[in-house]
């Protein structure tokens, strides 16, 4: 179950960066709010954007170099650094999406199928 939760985390993460980062992309180029006004309503965007720790391993370490570059430089190579980054994001937000759906019902068959040999070993 635990292992399923964070398959679903990780999606829903990826899928909420590449909202933002759509956002982003149009905030800077037809508007001027901030980028926590643009952040507001998201579950995972305003912990990335504190430092936070969201997920583990090289998630993070992607998610920390993406949030360190926001608001660095000049709105025209902010567009071009989000633009840059729009295919990597889609990818993972494509991987993370793909692989909660292919194993997140595999772990919860394998947990009830657990839970019914526990009851047959049991009775």
């Amino acid at each position: 179950m635990l292992l399923s939760a964070d398959k679903k985390r990780r999606a829903g993460v990826y899928e909420e960066l590449y909202e933002f980062n759509e956002r982003m992309l149009i905030n800077l180029r037809y508007g001027g709010r901030r980028v926590g006004e643009i952040s507001s309503g998201c579950k995972y965007m305003a912990d990335i954007l504190a430092g936070k720790s969201v997920l583990g391993g090289e998630d993070d370490r992607f998610l920390r170099e993406y949030s360190k570059s926001l608001g660095v430089s000049d709105s025209s190579s902010q567009i071009d650094y989000l633009v840059e980054r729009r295919p990597q994001i889609k990818k993972l937000r494509d991987e993370s999406a793909e692989n909660y759906k292919k194993y997140s019902s595999m772990y919860i068959k394998i947990a009830l199928m657990a839970g019914v040999l526990i009851a047959v070993l049991l009775a």
